[in-house]
């Protein structure tokens, strides 16, 4: 009898949180997978304050976020993505009427001990080694993810800074090149040995603690003031609608967000973004997992400005 009184209890108590959870409001967030730890740490700072609003995550590459608005038709309170031409392009202005920039990062080729020629690679050799007979490479599907574009970017530019037009092809000759949905997917193989090197955001070597070679400004996609030339890069993917296209040019990573027209909370998602760009709590956490964040940030187009963002401790700049 006691122990069916246990379990009667241990009911209870289940239910009780099941209904508990279900009176909580719901802020649904689609985001970039290089923001996955850092919207874990924004998230839990931000429920210290908002206890009673639970934060939904959901991580996929940045083009596969943007589609599930677009072409799944599914509703979400805020969309945080690694490029910010992405919002420009596939939701501005039919699913978004603003996008703000908030952080900048950079690119470069993760590795560990373990991975051939460890020993020798430096920033002058490594696209050399990199194609060399045996030594296996990854990235992420540049259809989905904006790190797998920016790679495919730096190949190109690499082409024209070495006059060779074979660069491309080596890397992704059979065998040699793997490739996940987004430069998340790939850690574990690079941890277990089966790639040798990984084209990944900095940030997300930082939070992996992963050895990390950066390539040189003229190719990590780290320097804005770069951008005339790293716009001789471009790439094509599919656009907002099935049958269409957009191209995306080569530019200084910046990372971007939004609030979708149909947002169901829109309340909580201006709550939320309020504390992510506030410079000494959600901007000070970006810091503290590698990303860069511009400050104050960059806001575009000037007329779509939500009145709903908190200026008393932001100073924001339009353009």
């Amino acid at each position: 009898m006691a122990d069916m009184r246990k379990v009667a209890v241990l009911i209870l108590l289940a239910l009780l949180a099941s209904c508990s959870q279900k009176s909580k409001e719901q802020l649904v967030v689609f985001h970039a997978g290089s923001l996955s730890y850092p919207m874990k740490r924004l998230v839990e700072a931000f429920n210290k304050e908002h206890p009673e609003i639970m934060v939904l995550t959901e991580a996929s590459g940045s083009l596969a976020s943007a589609r599930k608005i677009t072409e799944m038709h599914r509703r979400a309170d805020i969309v945080a993505l690694a490029d910010y031409q992405i919002i420009d392009q596939l939701l501005i202005p039919q699913y978004a009427h603003f996008n703000l920039h908030f952080a900048t990062n950079r690119i470069g080729i993760a590795y560990h001990e373990r991975s051939r020629f460890s020993d020798i690679i430096n920033s002058q050799n490594w696209f050399d080694l990199l194609r060399k007979e045996g030594v296996k490479i990854g990235a992420s599907d540049p259809d989905a993810d904006p790190c797998g574009y920016r790679t495919r970017m730096i190949w190109q530019l690499l082409s024209i800074l070495n006059n060779d037009s074979t660069i491309t092809s080596a890397f992704l000759e059979e065998g040699k090149y793997h490739q996940r949905p987004k430069e998340t997917d790939l850690i574990a193989l690079l941890e277990t040995g089966s790639i040798d090197y990984l084209f990944i955001y900095k940030s997300v070597a930082v939070q992996h603690g992963l050895k990390f070679l950066e390539p040189g400004d003229s190719l990590n996609l780290g320097n804005p003031q770069l951008n005339d030339w790293y716009s001789n890069a471009s790439i094509d993917l599919r656009g907002a609608k099935p049958g269409e296209t957009t191209q995306l040019r080569g530019e200084a990573i910046t990372y971007g967000i939004t609030i979708p027209v149909d947002a169901p909370n829109k309340s909580a998602a201006f709550l939320f973004l309020n504390f992510m760009l506030d410079a000494t709590r959600g901007l000070t956490l970006l810091q503290a997992t590698g990303l860069q964040p511009i400050i104050p940030p960059v806001i575009h187009p000037e007329s779509a400005y939500p009145e709903e963002l908190n200026l008393s401790t932001q100073i924001f700049k339009t353009h």
